[in-house]
């Protein structure tokens, strides 16, 4: 199954690792610096240009991780993801 995270941007419900929302999570230093790792090593995908409410962790293998940042809550797409 797939779940539609924003835009056009749509990735496999096995690929998932979980879903957060980014207004409680980044108040940890431990979820920021996580962020910007990511981020130096381009596997930060920006869903929307709108506000971002949530990121979503992806991976493919060991080695292919994606980190997309959405303006759907995580809320929503939990329930996106249970149906």
């Amino acid at each position: 199954m797939y779940i539609h995270l924003g835009e056009s941007t749509v990735v496999r419900d096995d690929e998932i690792i979980g879903f957060f929302d980014l207004e409680t999570t980044t108040v940890s230093k431990h979820t920021r610096d996580f962020l910007k790792y990511a981020e130096k090593r381009k596997e930060v995908v920006n869903v929307s240009y709108e506000l971002p409410k949530s990121f979503i962790l992806c991976s493919k293998g060991k080695k292919n991780k994606k980190v997309y940042i959405s303006q759907i809550s995580s809320t929503t797409l939990l329930k996106r993801s249970e149906i």
